[in-house]
């Protein structure tokens, strides 16, 4: 059950915080400042390479590396293939987790590693792989741990990771924001370096203003009814998320929203990208979890019994969208079957500012979630 008391009461609201991510997430703008100044003083903004890799490889573990591969494979395009390298072993530990190059990499190749750990025996064991087979490395981890010194052997390129102090004392949460741009920001600047996307020195400044404004509007100080963060958790109080994105960048926001919800206040969610997604979730909206599909019973004790979950449709939308838009449709098939719908649309500015917003919003949300429900 949600505390909605809680939200908009903000010592409460540090207080339950034990996991430091309302801070993470309030310190986004600064984190991507602390890691763009990391990149320079690492030499990315010296770089000269001669040309576009063949192949961008995205290896790490978590949700965060996962998500920063999304993102950077949506920027990019078609320029270079982005391909993460997901891991094998028997279980999460840092220990057991082991990657592979695939069979055709080599010389024409760049190897992106990114991790908030750094111990990983499988990421240093992948590291010397990629020296062997004549790949370019660049490693994004905290500084002085095996990772570091393994990728200095491999005569690569290692970014310190931008860190807190107060997140030494405790492990970092893969879904935290902090996190996320953390490892993002110099990743991004690298592939600026490389010519895939266009992210130099000052559109990271536009970003990490963008995410301070975020923070501004979506602070534990500002009351539910004006805080777009608050609101859309609860609404999400009850609800089965369903989210809908709209929009080549709003796509990675809307499956980062799924894992965040996942991790950090246990709450399953399934997300597509508009128009497909008006096929794929006709049938679920249909279902049970419907909300006119369970008119609420007279006889229900409303003491001991759980109200029934229902299905609400979260529209994410990565800019306004002139011409063509699946936006209607979506809102009838929702509203035809009496679910609510919830819709984020950022305010203008360039791909990776808007696509910012939408992720600061729903990361705020997402801890607010976590936080009132007691995860």
């Amino acid at each position: 059950m949600l505390d909605e008391s809680l939200l908009d009461t903000p010592e409460a609201l540090s207080e339950a915080d034990r996991r430091g991510l309302l801070r993470g997430a309030a310190e986004a703008g600064a984190r991507v400042r602390t890691a763009a100044r990391h990149a320079a003083e690492a030499g990315v903004n010296d770089l000269k390479p001669d040309g576009r890799p063949r192949a961008v490889l995205i290896a790490g573990p978590g949700a965060a590396a996962t998500c920063a591969a999304d993102l950077l494979g949506t920027l990019a395009g078609a320029g270079s293939p982005v391909t993460r390298l997901a891991p094998t072993g028997v279980a999460p530990a840092a220990g057991a987790l082991r990657w592979e190059l695939p069979g055709w990499a080599g010389s024409v190749d760049l190897l992106l590693i990114a991790t908030p750990d750094g111990a990983e025996p499988g990421l240093s064991l992948l590291a010397d792989q990629a020296y062997r087979r004549g790949c370019t490395v660049v490693a994004v981890a905290p500084g002085r741990t095996p990772l570091s010194e393994a990728v200095e052997g491999a005569h690569g390129l290692f970014v310190p990771m931008a860190t807190a102090p107060y997140e030494q004392a405790t492990p970092l949460t893969a879904s935290a924001p902090g996190v996320l741009w953390a490892l993002l920001t110099p990743l991004l600047a690298i592939l600026d370096r490389t010519g895939l996307l266009t992210a130099p020195p000052d559109t990271l400044e536009k970003v990490a203003d963008r995410l301070d404004h975020i923070a501004e509007r979506c602070g534990p100080a500002i009351a539910t009814y004006s805080n777009p963060a608050k609101t859309l958790a609860a609404e999400l109080a009850d609800a089965l998320p369903v989210i809908w994105t709209e929009g080549t960048s709003a796509g990675p926001a809307g499956r980062r929203f799924a894992a965040a919800l996942a991790e950090l206040s246990g709450r399953p969610a399934v997300v597509s990208e508009l128009p497909e997604a008006l096929a794929a979730h006709s049938t679920l909206l249909a279902g049970p979890l419907a909300a006119s599909a369970d008119p609420d019973d007279f006889f229900r004790d409303r003491v001991e019994e759980a109200p029934a979950l229902h299905a609400r449709v979260v529209l994410l939308r990565d800019r306004p969208i002139g011409g063509l838009s699946a936006a209607p449709a979506a809102r009838d098939l929702a509203l035809s079957h009496d679910t609510p719908i919830s819709e984020l649309e950022p305010e203008s500015g360039g791909e990776i500012e808007t696509l910012a917003e939408l992720i600061a919003v729903t990361d705020f949300a997402a801890v607010y979630l976590a936080l009132a429900s007691g995860a």
